[in-house]
């Protein structure tokens, strides 16, 4: 799950969820920590792209940070929105992938309930869809 999230998400998720992500690509670095890259999204999406920046990779512990740093989905509020991911393998065999979300905004502005509600049940279609994808295929 992290090799399909993290390590390997830029070619495969476009290609699980073209409705979701259509394509990514890195405006700057290697691929590691501090790279940038412009995603693009798919039809199915009500933005157009973001400009993210990763800030960690721990292949170790599963562990991802990334700053969406530019774009629509900042909607003119936001300055940042910040991921923290972790995928924490069980003793089945599965896992259970964490993900915690820090947005920073601009001035006084709330984020409301519903617009993280909404932005969790996308990542958890997204992990689904990602899910059943590896099921299908377990050498991807």
């Amino acid at each position: 799950m992290f090799k399909a999230l993290v390590l390997e998400a830029d070619t495969l998720i476009p290609k699980i969820v073209p409705q979701a992500i259509k394509s990514v690509e890195i405006l700057e670095g290697d691929g590691g920590v501090g790279t940038v890259k412009l995603v693009h999204f798919g039809e199915g999406s009500q933005y157009k792209s973001v400009k993210h920046r990763v800030d960690a990779i721990d292949k170790e512990n599963l562990t991802h940070s990334y700053t969406i740093i530019e774009g629509d989905a900042l909607a003119g509020v936001l300055e940042s929105i910040t991921y923290h991911i972790k995928v924490v393998p069980t003793e089945d065999g599965g896992c259970i992938c964490k993900n915690r979300s820090i947005y920073h905004t601009k001035g006084d502005v709330e984020i409301s309930e519903e617009k993280i509600k909404e932005g969790k049940e996308k990542a958890v279609q997204m992990f689904k869809a990602i899910v059943a994808y590896l099921q299908a295929n377990p050498d991807a």
